[in-house]
């Protein structure tokens, strides 16, 4: 997921840990939802039921975990498509779902699904079952093995493509709804189920699912939707995110055929001499799009759109930024300096507030090994563009086209691969209460955060007609999304950070705050 991309800044605050602790005590059934003396909160017997097939089923989870693994959807490459959306649905079911059905779209299909437990709460949960693509040369453990690998710090942890992003969250809270069906406990919410298969591309048919009848009418009901995801930082802190940035995804093509200049076969490099280059042409593009300090958007229009933060925003912010750790953040990042050599107050502010325009890639002509004397006829450039409150993606397709169109470059092929608007939760939503008390109960002080930098189409369930209070939630932790070696924790070597099990249980936990 795009959301799923952004790392958070590390808190400095927070105490949990990797598993939640049974007791007995006078006969009933006593947990302490983290390690946490003097904190015990005696559950029904339902609730500690359910939490102790959590715990019983610890292997299956994982091989449910390890089976996903090996069967990776990837919507770039059209792979393992129907399997994919077969296995999702096959998964909602063992998970007790009573009506589950695979909806077709013009891409990939999704999954619809609904488990009525006759409570009187509804709460949507959103999943996805395509991963991105990935190198096996560049990975130590097999992408597809789901292997178990003991990373010093960290804990027992499993490698795999999708294990954090978003695969191991999900199975965390499938493993919640299978430990209810274990245990033969009644929810205490009824859940509706919404799957895609394409989010890795920019989700540009998520909403033929989303509003086929009866799945709009199902949301509709819900109190809010969750996308499950291991929000645990490795120091133990959490943060709720109030909103996300939106995304376009667009390939930006120049060509000699389309540019009517320059070769329409790759040629000799000698030529360079009397024949136009389309590469140097779309550099020179891509070059108009940001200001001489090369982040600044230059395209103009691009922030008649953007809406200050609010007063409510700006708080949250600076109530937030001094307890997060900037050598933490700066060595989970791999840098040394922010933009403009900003102070860490300033650089979380520009996280939060400003739109981006970044080139993910440019391909052009010959890249492998040694030399190849060509000037290629065609060169590609794959870019993404963050946007916040209130651009949407349509209008800033737009002003894209625009400007390069008025700056000479109207034969710049524009292909949007996907994208959606930003997306907005007020805190004190029902939803955003729950997690924050969930959070509170496992002795954690969650950090309260205006917008998540990276994305997820979120804003298809918080924008009209449904406006659904919206959020991330789960404990657990992982890394590496959309790189080699991506992980996630299995068994914790830190207390203050949920494992595998601990992250199914929060989702238990949440499921009886909303009921």
């Amino acid at each position: 997921m795009n959301s799923k991309e952004t790392p958070r800044s590390p808190s400095a605050s927070g105490t949990s840990r990797r598993e939640f602790l049974q007791t007995a005590a006078a006969g009933a059934a006593v947990f302490a939802f983290g390690r946490l003396p003097g904190l015990p909160i005696a559950f029904g017997d339902d609730k500690a039921n359910v939490l102790a097939q959590v715990d019983a089923q610890h292997d299956a989870t994982l091989a449910l975990l390890r089976e996903w693994i090996a069967l990776p959807s990837i919507a770039a490459e059209n792979r393992n498509y129907p399997q994919g959306p077969e296995h999702m649905a096959k998964l909602a079911r063992d998970a007790g779902f009573q009506h589950v059905e695979v909806v077709p779209t013009a891409g990939k299909g999704g999954v619809f699904a609904t488990l009525d437990a006759g409570a009187p709460t509804w709460l949507a949960i959103y999943m996805m079952y395509d991963v991105k693509q990935y190198d096996p040369t560049e990975w130590t453990s097999p992408p597809l093995e789901g292997r178990l690998v003991d990373k010093p710090g960290v804990g027992k942890i499993i490698v795999g493509r999708g294990a954090t992003n978003s695969k191991g969250p999900q199975v965390a809270c499938l493993a919640a709804l299978n430990a209810f069906k274990a245990a033969n406990a009644k929810l205490p919410v009824n859940i509706v189920l919404i799957c895609e298969g394409e989010e890795e591309i920019g989700s540009p048919n998520f909403r033929q699912i989303v509003f086929k009848p009866e799945v709009q009418a199902a949301l509709s009901r819900c109190v809010g939707i969750i996308i499950p995801l291991g929000n645990q930082e490795l120091d133990g802190s959490v943060q709720v995110n109030l909103g996300a940035k939106g995304v376009i995804e667009a390939e930006l093509v120049s060509s000699g055929e389309k540019w009517g200049r320059g070769p329409k076969l790759d040629v000799h490099s000698s030529l360079a001499a009397q024949v136009d280059s389309p590469a140097w042409h779309l550099v020179q593009a891509l070059n108009t799009l940001v200001k001489a300090d090369g982040h600044t958007p230059a395209v103009k229009g691009w922030f008649d759109k953007v809406r200050p933060l609010t007063a409510t925003q700006r708080r949250i912010l600076e109530a937030s930024i001094p307890k997060m750790s900037e050598a933490a953040a700066k060595k989970a990042l791999g840098v040394e300096h922010w933009i403009n050599d900003e102070s860490w107050h300033d650089a979380q502010l520009r996280l939060v507030s400003q739109p981006t325009i970044n080139i993910e890639g440019l391909v052009g002509g010959y890249t492998g090994p040694g030399g190849k004397t060509i000037l290629p006829h065609r060169a590609v450039a794959k870019i993404d563009m963050r946007l916040v409150p209130d651009m949407t993606a349509k209008g800033t397709l737009e002003l894209l086209k625009t400007h390069l169109k008025a700056h000479g470059f109207g034969d710049i092929e524009v292909n949007m691969t996907g994208g959606y608007d930003p997306t907005e939760t007020p805190a004190d939503s029902k939803l955003v209460q729950a997690m924050i008390g969930t959070y509170r109960k496992a002795g954690i002080e969650p950090l309260l955060w205006p917008r998540l930098a990276g994305s997820w189409p979120g804003a298809t369930f918080t924008a009209p007609p449904l406006k659904l209070p919206a959020g991330q939630f789960g404990l657990g932790h992982g890394a590496g999304a959309h790189a080699p070696d991506e992980y996630w924790i299995v068994e914790s070597a830190n207390p203050k950070v949920a494992g595998m099990d601990g992250a199914a249980k929060s989702f238990v936990e949440l499921f009886y705050a909303l009921g």
